[in-house]
Protein backbone atom coordinates (compact mmCIF):
# COMPACT_ATOMS: atom_id res chain seq x y z
CA UNK A 1 0.00 0.00 0.00
CA UNK A 2 1.70 3.49 -0.79
CA UNK A 3 1.50 6.79 1.24
CA UNK A 4 1.84 10.22 0.92
CA UNK A 5 4.39 11.87 2.78
CA UNK A 6 4.27 15.98 3.63
CA UNK A 7 5.31 18.03 6.06
CA UNK A 8 3.55 20.09 8.81
CA UNK A 9 5.22 23.23 9.21
CA UNK A 10 4.64 25.41 12.62
CA UNK A 11 4.92 29.18 11.36
CA UNK A 12 6.71 29.98 14.54
CA UNK A 13 10.13 31.13 15.48
CA UNK A 14 11.01 32.36 11.91
CA UNK A 15 11.27 34.54 9.98
CA UNK A 16 8.68 34.90 6.65
CA UNK A 17 11.26 35.01 3.81
CA UNK A 18 12.80 31.62 5.86
CA UNK A 19 9.55 30.22 5.98
CA UNK A 20 9.12 30.91 2.15
CA UNK A 21 12.33 29.40 1.19
CA UNK A 22 11.26 26.26 3.26
CA UNK A 23 7.94 25.54 1.49
CA UNK A 24 9.82 25.67 -1.59
CA UNK A 25 12.48 23.62 -0.61
CA UNK A 26 9.92 21.46 0.33
CA UNK A 27 7.53 21.55 -2.62
CA UNK A 28 10.51 21.56 -4.90
CA UNK A 29 11.30 18.16 -3.30
CA UNK A 30 8.16 16.15 -3.94
CA UNK A 31 6.62 16.84 -0.48
CA UNK A 32 2.73 15.87 -0.92
CA UNK A 33 1.29 18.00 1.52
CA UNK A 34 2.19 20.91 3.23
CA UNK A 35 0.14 22.54 6.51
CA UNK A 36 0.19 25.27 8.62
CA UNK A 37 -1.25 25.05 12.38
CA UNK A 38 -4.03 27.59 13.98
CA UNK A 39 -2.34 29.30 16.52
CA UNK A 40 -2.06 32.81 17.65
CA UNK A 41 0.67 31.49 19.99
CA UNK A 42 3.52 29.27 19.73
CA UNK A 43 3.30 25.51 20.94
CA UNK A 44 4.32 24.09 22.72
CA UNK A 45 2.89 26.72 24.89
CA UNK A 46 5.06 30.00 26.20
CA UNK A 47 2.83 32.15 26.99
CA UNK A 48 2.82 34.17 23.89
CA UNK A 49 7.01 34.89 23.96
CA UNK A 50 7.90 33.53 20.17
CA UNK A 51 6.99 34.98 17.05
CA UNK A 52 4.33 33.38 15.45
CA UNK A 53 2.79 34.35 12.24
CA UNK A 54 -1.72 34.12 11.70
CA UNK A 55 -2.82 31.24 10.22
CA UNK A 56 -5.05 32.16 7.45
CA UNK A 57 -2.63 34.94 6.17
CA UNK A 58 0.26 32.64 5.83
CA UNK A 59 -1.67 30.24 4.12
CA UNK A 60 -2.51 32.35 1.23
CA UNK A 61 1.61 32.87 0.80
CA UNK A 62 1.97 29.04 0.89
CA UNK A 63 0.04 28.66 -1.73
CA UNK A 64 1.13 31.33 -3.97
CA UNK A 65 4.78 30.01 -3.14
CA UNK A 66 4.26 26.46 -4.07
CA UNK A 67 2.77 24.39 -7.04
CA UNK A 68 2.79 20.49 -6.45
CA UNK A 69 2.06 20.12 -3.28
CA UNK A 70 -1.74 19.56 -1.66
CA UNK A 71 -2.25 22.28 1.01
CA UNK A 72 -4.04 22.68 4.45
CA UNK A 73 -4.55 23.91 7.70
CA UNK A 74 -4.36 21.06 10.69
CA UNK A 75 -6.31 22.07 11.78
CA UNK A 76 -8.29 25.69 11.92
CA UNK A 77 -10.35 25.91 15.51
CA UNK A 78 -13.70 26.66 14.89
CA UNK A 79 -14.13 29.26 17.91
CA UNK A 80 -11.68 31.44 16.19
CA UNK A 81 -13.40 31.76 13.27
CA UNK A 82 -17.15 31.69 11.73
CA UNK A 83 -17.88 28.76 9.88
CA UNK A 84 -19.45 30.28 6.84
CA UNK A 85 -16.00 32.76 6.80
CA UNK A 86 -13.70 29.84 6.94
CA UNK A 87 -16.06 28.29 4.05
CA UNK A 88 -15.28 31.41 1.82
CA UNK A 89 -11.34 31.25 3.13
CA UNK A 90 -10.61 27.38 1.44
CA UNK A 91 -12.70 28.53 -1.63
CA UNK A 92 -10.20 31.38 -2.06
CA UNK A 93 -7.26 29.23 -0.95
CA UNK A 94 -7.88 27.03 -3.63
CA UNK A 95 -7.85 29.37 -6.03
CA UNK A 96 -4.64 30.30 -5.13
CA UNK A 97 -3.30 27.51 -5.05
CA UNK A 98 -4.66 25.79 -8.24
CA UNK A 99 -6.91 23.51 -6.85
CA UNK A 100 -4.84 22.40 -4.14
CA UNK A 101 -6.63 23.24 -0.98
CA UNK A 102 -8.25 20.97 1.67
CA UNK A 103 -9.83 22.24 4.61
CA UNK A 104 -9.24 21.07 8.18
CA UNK A 105 -11.42 22.06 10.90
CA UNK A 106 -10.95 20.35 14.91
CA UNK A 107 -12.04 21.26 18.24
CA UNK A 108 -9.06 23.44 19.89
CA UNK A 109 -6.89 23.05 22.75
CA UNK A 110 -4.74 25.92 23.16
CA UNK A 111 -6.71 27.64 26.33
CA UNK A 112 -3.63 29.76 26.80
CA UNK A 113 -3.73 31.79 23.51
CA UNK A 114 -7.84 31.88 23.49
CA UNK A 115 -7.57 33.75 27.44
CA UNK A 116 -4.97 35.94 26.14
CA UNK A 117 -6.81 36.97 22.93
CA UNK A 118 -10.39 37.41 24.40
CA UNK A 119 -11.66 34.37 22.67
CA UNK A 120 -14.32 31.92 24.53
CA UNK A 121 -13.25 28.55 25.22
CA UNK A 122 -15.97 26.76 26.61
CA UNK A 123 -15.74 23.03 27.57
CA UNK A 124 -14.59 20.25 25.17
CA UNK A 125 -18.16 18.91 25.11
CA UNK A 126 -19.34 22.34 23.77
CA UNK A 127 -16.53 22.74 21.19
CA UNK A 128 -17.06 19.68 19.76
CA UNK A 129 -21.12 20.50 19.42
CA UNK A 130 -19.37 23.78 17.16
CA UNK A 131 -17.33 21.58 15.68
CA UNK A 132 -20.12 19.39 14.41
CA UNK A 133 -22.08 22.16 13.04
CA UNK A 134 -19.02 23.77 11.53
CA UNK A 135 -18.33 20.64 9.42
CA UNK A 136 -22.05 20.95 7.80
CA UNK A 137 -21.95 24.92 7.20
CA UNK A 138 -19.00 24.55 5.78
CA UNK A 139 -19.64 21.48 3.26
CA UNK A 140 -22.81 22.96 2.66
CA UNK A 141 -21.21 26.23 1.18
CA UNK A 142 -18.24 24.39 -0.30
CA UNK A 143 -20.63 22.30 -2.29
CA UNK A 144 -24.40 24.13 -2.88
CA UNK A 145 -25.65 26.97 -4.32
CA UNK A 146 -27.13 28.69 -1.15
CA UNK A 147 -27.39 27.24 2.76
CA UNK A 148 -29.39 27.22 5.27
CA UNK A 149 -28.41 25.72 8.70
CA UNK A 150 -29.67 26.77 11.88
CA UNK A 151 -27.60 25.36 14.73
CA UNK A 152 -26.67 26.73 18.18
CA UNK A 153 -23.65 28.21 17.82
CA UNK A 154 -23.79 29.06 14.22
CA UNK A 155 -25.97 29.48 12.03
CA UNK A 156 -26.41 30.75 8.14
CA UNK A 157 -29.15 31.82 5.94
CA UNK A 158 -29.64 31.41 2.15
CA UNK A 159 -25.66 31.61 1.87
CA UNK A 160 -23.89 31.66 -0.97
CA UNK A 161 -20.06 31.12 -1.61
CA UNK A 162 -18.75 32.64 -5.06
CA UNK A 163 -16.61 31.74 -6.42
CA UNK A 164 -17.12 28.37 -5.71
CA UNK A 165 -13.31 26.15 -5.20
CA UNK A 166 -11.73 25.14 -8.28
CA UNK A 167 -11.88 21.13 -6.90
CA UNK A 168 -15.59 19.67 -7.29
CA UNK A 169 -15.83 18.44 -3.60
CA UNK A 170 -12.75 19.56 -1.80
CA UNK A 171 -12.01 17.28 0.99
CA UNK A 172 -12.91 18.60 4.89
CA UNK A 173 -10.61 17.12 7.37
CA UNK A 174 -11.23 16.43 10.84
CA UNK A 175 -8.56 16.52 13.46
CA UNK A 176 -8.70 15.06 16.81
CA UNK A 177 -8.29 11.23 18.56
CA UNK A 178 -11.63 11.49 20.78
CA UNK A 179 -13.45 7.76 20.11
CA UNK A 180 -16.55 9.18 21.82
CA UNK A 181 -17.16 12.34 19.53
CA UNK A 182 -14.50 12.71 17.51
CA UNK A 183 -14.42 9.85 15.33
CA UNK A 184 -17.72 9.23 15.15
CA UNK A 185 -18.16 13.08 13.86
CA UNK A 186 -15.27 12.61 10.98
CA UNK A 187 -17.23 8.76 9.88
CA UNK A 188 -21.15 10.65 9.51
CA UNK A 189 -19.12 14.32 7.56
CA UNK A 190 -15.58 14.16 6.80
CA UNK A 191 -13.40 13.15 3.73
CA UNK A 192 -10.06 13.01 6.55
CA UNK A 193 -9.42 12.24 9.70
CA UNK A 194 -6.00 12.92 11.25
CA UNK A 195 -4.30 12.72 14.28
CA UNK A 196 -1.35 14.08 16.11
CA UNK A 197 1.83 12.53 17.98
CA UNK A 198 0.51 9.28 18.79
CA UNK A 199 1.81 5.78 18.75
CA UNK A 200 1.31 3.61 16.11
CA UNK A 201 -0.57 1.61 18.25
CA UNK A 202 -2.61 3.91 19.00
CA UNK A 203 -3.39 5.06 15.59
CA UNK A 204 -4.23 1.65 14.62
CA UNK A 205 -6.53 1.28 17.61
CA UNK A 206 -8.62 4.28 16.14
CA UNK A 207 -8.83 3.37 12.90
CA UNK A 208 -10.39 0.52 13.86
CA UNK A 209 -13.03 2.53 15.91
CA UNK A 210 -13.49 4.63 12.77
CA UNK A 211 -13.76 1.39 10.45
CA UNK A 212 -16.60 0.22 12.34
CA UNK A 213 -18.38 3.45 13.20
CA UNK A 214 -18.09 3.39 9.53
CA UNK A 215 -19.86 0.39 8.74
CA UNK A 216 -22.52 0.99 12.03
CA UNK A 217 -23.86 4.11 9.65
CA UNK A 218 -23.43 2.45 6.39
CA UNK A 219 -20.37 4.26 4.61
CA UNK A 220 -17.80 2.87 3.07
CA UNK A 221 -14.97 3.25 5.60
CA UNK A 222 -12.40 3.72 2.56
CA UNK A 223 -14.44 6.80 1.99
CA UNK A 224 -12.23 8.20 4.61
CA UNK A 225 -8.81 9.09 4.17
CA UNK A 226 -6.72 8.82 7.70
CA UNK A 227 -3.26 10.75 8.29
CA UNK A 228 -0.71 11.28 11.65
CA UNK A 229 1.49 14.27 12.31
CA UNK A 230 4.71 13.22 13.86
CA UNK A 231 6.92 15.78 15.49
CA UNK A 232 10.29 15.84 13.10
CA UNK A 233 12.95 14.69 15.80
CA UNK A 234 15.17 12.95 13.31
CA UNK A 235 18.73 13.04 13.39
CA UNK A 236 21.90 11.62 11.40
CA UNK A 237 23.54 9.84 14.29
CA UNK A 238 22.69 8.38 18.22
CA UNK A 239 24.55 11.19 20.00
CA UNK A 240 21.80 13.64 18.06
CA UNK A 241 18.95 11.28 18.98
CA UNK A 242 19.42 12.13 22.41
CA UNK A 243 19.61 15.94 21.83
CA UNK A 244 16.21 15.59 20.21
CA UNK A 245 15.11 13.94 22.84
CA UNK A 246 16.57 15.83 25.75
CA UNK A 247 14.80 18.89 24.04
CA UNK A 248 11.36 17.56 23.81
CA UNK A 249 11.88 16.30 27.28
CA UNK A 250 12.61 20.06 28.03
CA UNK A 251 10.04 21.90 25.85
CA UNK A 252 6.91 19.70 26.65
CA UNK A 253 7.06 18.85 30.07
CA UNK A 254 4.52 16.35 31.25
CA UNK A 255 3.69 15.77 27.78
CA UNK A 256 7.06 14.77 26.71
CA UNK A 257 6.18 10.93 26.90
CA UNK A 258 3.17 11.43 24.60
CA UNK A 259 5.20 13.29 21.91
CA UNK A 260 8.17 11.37 21.89
CA UNK A 261 5.54 8.17 21.30
CA UNK A 262 4.37 10.05 18.39
CA UNK A 263 7.45 11.37 17.18
CA UNK A 264 9.97 10.57 14.19
CA UNK A 265 12.87 10.13 16.24
CA UNK A 266 15.94 8.60 15.25
CA UNK A 267 18.26 8.32 12.45
CA UNK A 268 17.07 7.61 9.01
CA UNK A 269 17.31 4.37 8.63
CA UNK A 270 15.16 3.19 11.61
CA UNK A 271 12.73 6.40 10.52
CA UNK A 272 11.80 4.46 6.96
CA UNK A 273 10.82 2.00 9.47
CA UNK A 274 8.62 3.98 11.68
CA UNK A 275 6.48 5.46 8.80
CA UNK A 276 6.08 2.18 7.58
CA UNK A 277 4.60 0.97 10.95
CA UNK A 278 2.40 3.75 10.40
CA UNK A 279 0.90 2.96 6.82
CA UNK A 280 0.75 -0.69 8.18
CA UNK A 281 -1.29 0.79 11.11
CA UNK A 282 -4.33 2.09 8.22
CA UNK A 283 -2.50 5.94 7.74
CA UNK A 284 -2.18 7.32 4.03
CA UNK A 285 -0.50 9.94 4.88
CA UNK A 286 2.80 10.51 7.33
CA UNK A 287 2.95 14.39 8.19
CA UNK A 288 6.54 15.37 9.81
CA UNK A 289 5.88 18.54 12.01
CA UNK A 290 8.32 21.01 12.29
CA UNK A 291 9.65 23.56 14.72
CA UNK A 292 12.31 25.87 14.36
CA UNK A 293 14.74 25.19 15.01
CA UNK A 294 15.72 21.83 13.47
CA UNK A 295 19.00 20.27 12.16
CA UNK A 296 18.89 21.51 8.41
CA UNK A 297 21.22 18.24 7.88
CA UNK A 298 18.70 16.11 9.51
CA UNK A 299 15.51 17.55 7.36
CA UNK A 300 18.04 17.16 4.15
CA UNK A 301 18.44 13.24 5.13
CA UNK A 302 14.83 13.13 5.39
CA UNK A 303 14.22 14.48 2.04
CA UNK A 304 16.98 12.81 0.15
CA UNK A 305 17.30 9.66 1.91
CA UNK A 306 14.18 8.92 3.98
CA UNK A 307 11.01 9.63 1.73
CA UNK A 308 12.74 7.84 -1.43
CA UNK A 309 13.30 4.73 0.50
CA UNK A 310 9.69 4.77 1.67
CA UNK A 311 8.15 5.09 -1.56
CA UNK A 312 10.52 2.52 -2.93
CA UNK A 313 8.84 0.02 -0.55
CA UNK A 314 5.62 0.71 -1.07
Amino acid sequence: MSIDLGVHVGQQNMSMDDMRMLWRKLDGAGVDWISAWDHIYEAPPAGGTIDHFEAVAVLGALAAETNHARLGCLVFYVGYRNPALLAKVASTLDHISGGRFELGLGGGWHGQEAAAYGYDFPSIGVRLDMLEEAIQIARGLLTQDRTTFAGTHFSVTDASNLPAPIQKRMPIWIGGIGKTRTLPMAARHADGWNAAYITPEHFSTLCEVLDETCDRIGRDPAEVQRSVNLSFELAVDEAGVATREAAVRESWGEAAERILGGSLIGTPGSAVERILEYRDAGAGMVNIALRAPWNDESLDAYLTEVMPAVRDAT
